[in-house]
């Protein structure tokens, strides 16, 4: 238990926990712009097509209960709209890391040379090799 306790401590003292609490707040921000964007803009053009809209559907099973499938339909498009985004930025974020990392490897490739005599890698500005002592030329 006492492990499991200074485990944990670690944990809060990351910066990660404020990071992912960050993360959490602003979704659940942007969740409510994506519902809002769901019933206030796209369920009524779509009930322009159906005839009413989508929250308003609904089946009535005995007496006042009633199953409001509609609203179910709501929900999914919220999730699909999220899930749509998420997928974007995830992507966007995996391509400009794979930039970044490339220009990475480009400037550390540029840092280095190989010697014609004993095929070490050696800094780009030697004029001798640090392995077999050979004169480089310029």
């Amino acid at each position: 238990m006492k492990k499991f306790m200074n485990e944990f401590k670690e944990f809060i003292s990351r910066g990660n926990v404020m990071d992912m609490a960050v993360g959490i707040i602003i979704g659940g921000a942007f969740t409510a712009i994506v519902s809002s964007l769901v019933e206030d803009i796209i369920n009524p053009i779509l009930g322009l097509f159906g005839g009413m809209n989508f929250d308003q559907l609904s089946v009535t099973l005995a007496g006042d209960a009633t199953l409001n499938y509609g609203k179910f339909i709501t929900a999914i498009i919220n999730f699909l709209i999220m899930a749509l985004i998420i997928f974007c930025i995830v992507k966007a974020m995996n391509k400009l890391s794979s930039l970044h990392s490339a220009k990475k490897e480009e400037a550390e490739e540029a840092s280095t040379k190989v010697c014609p005599f004993c095929k070490s890698e050696i800094a780009l500005d030697a004029t001798r090799c640090p392995h077999c002592t050979s004169v480089l030329d310029e």
